[in-house]
């Protein structure tokens, strides 16, 4: 990821400091990371670079280097580039840095020099993080993150099985990362959880294969699991107050969830698959406890004791 992201600003300083659009030539040998064996190489990576930076909203565009059109170049509007000032209430900057201390990464947070440009951080805003910090898998989204940019085949173990994917997206959810794939030699969609996975390797190879279009790998996550199984039944769990608003929001409408004068809510929840399930509640370790029905809660013990 990393390699990406540096390759991505040299390419973005280039276009702002040059006041000429700039050669597909030219960026090829000057700006650090394009050093492709083959044209065709750098045109792909190039092509997707362009592409990412017109996704982030900014205005990179090919235009003639002269009055005669007989060459073109690359150029950034630095006109268009630029941010309005947005007028932010004390208020709303106020909220802004609650939400860029709310996560760190490699054990800083992020984003504190966006908010300086967006007019500084509001008086008594300022504090310790507030959020945890992702940082121990920063070397796994990194190499993931890579393999998804380039469209390169993933490698790692994963609960004792070398496994190796195609990696369409990365998902981030209660503190922890999930990298949706499907196997090499498949095409059902699975969600890893990379703190799972180790031993991690990127194939060498860009391009390998060409990810769904319109695919959305939230959803593959958010999804619920426990509905994927033949053993139905009605689980209900209490879940301590600090944890219920994202019990209430993962949970979803089809959960039937009363609210509890001290905070706790109980939810009956149909579950189809009962492992699916208790592999999702232990994430709340010892703030949710399974009320009934006997043999999921039996079968939730049995594991804690032989973790």
């Amino acid at each position: 990821m990393q390699r990406v992201i540096e390759r991505i600003l040299n390419l973005l300083a280039l276009l702002l400091t040059v006041d000429r659009p700039v050669t597909a030539s030219e960026i090829r040998n000057t700006v650090a990371g394009y050093d492709r064996d083959s044209d065709t190489a750098f045109h792909r990576t190039f092509e997707r670079d362009k592409a990412l930076l017109r996704d982030l909203g900014i205005p990179i565009e090919r235009e003639a280097t002269d009055a005669f059109e007989v060459e073109f170049g690359y150029a950034v509007d630095g006109e268009r580039y630029s941010l309005a000032d947005p007028g932010l209430s004390d208020d709303e900057r106020v909220a802004l840095s609650l939400a860029v201390q709310a996560v760190g990464f490699g054990g800083r947070t992020l984003g504190e020099e966006a908010l300086m440009k967006l007019g500084g951080v509001a008086a008594g805003s300022s504090g310790t993080q507030l959020g945890a910090d992702l940082g121990e898998q920063a070397d796994a989204v990194a190499a993931a993150f890579e393999a998804i940019s380039e469209r390169r085949f993933f490698e790692f173990e994963y609960r004792g099985t070398r496994r190796r994917v195609r990696p369409y997206g990365l998902v981030h959810r209660r503190g922890r990362w999930y990298l949706v794939a499907s196997e090499a030699n498949g095409e059902i969609i699975k969600v890893f959880r990379l703190d799972r996975a180790s031993d991690i390797r990127q194939v060498p190879g860009d391009d390998a294969f060409t990810r769904p279009e319109g695919f959305n790998p939230a959803e593959w996550v958010i999804r619920e699991p426990w509905e994927a199984g033949d053993e139905w039944m009605v689980a209900t769990v209490v879940f301590d107050p600090d944890v219920a608003w994202i019990a209430r929001r993962e949970l979803g409408p089809r959960a039937n969830i009363a609210d509890h004068p001290d905070g706790t809510i109980r939810a009956e929840i149909e579950v189809a698959s009962a492992d699916a399930f208790i592999g999702w509640l232990i994430g709340f370790e010892d703030r949710a406890e399974i009320i009934a029905p006997d043999r999921l809660r039996s079968r939730l013990i049995e594991l804690v004791r032989n973790a």
